[in-house]
């Protein structure tokens, strides 16, 4: 299996201290998200289903 290729918000700061995901679609049929601060750390695997209606929602606020 492939790596996640992960990539972070061109509006993310650089500010260790920010609140910032990095988001990997390189993968079919899943969307990979982590904490940019915690690269090593868990990676929440969604169906792209899902993080379209999480960025929909996400959106509207």
């Amino acid at each position: 299996m492939s790596e996640f290729d992960f990539k972070k918000s061109t509006h993310s700061s650089g500010d260790a201290h920010g609140e910032c995901v990095e988001v990997a679609r390189n993968i079919p049929g899943t969307v990979a998200v982590r904490d940019s601060k915690d690269t090593a750390g868990a990676i929440l695997r969604l169906a792209p289903s899902a993080w379209a209606a999480f960025l929909a929602d996400a959106v509207e606020e």
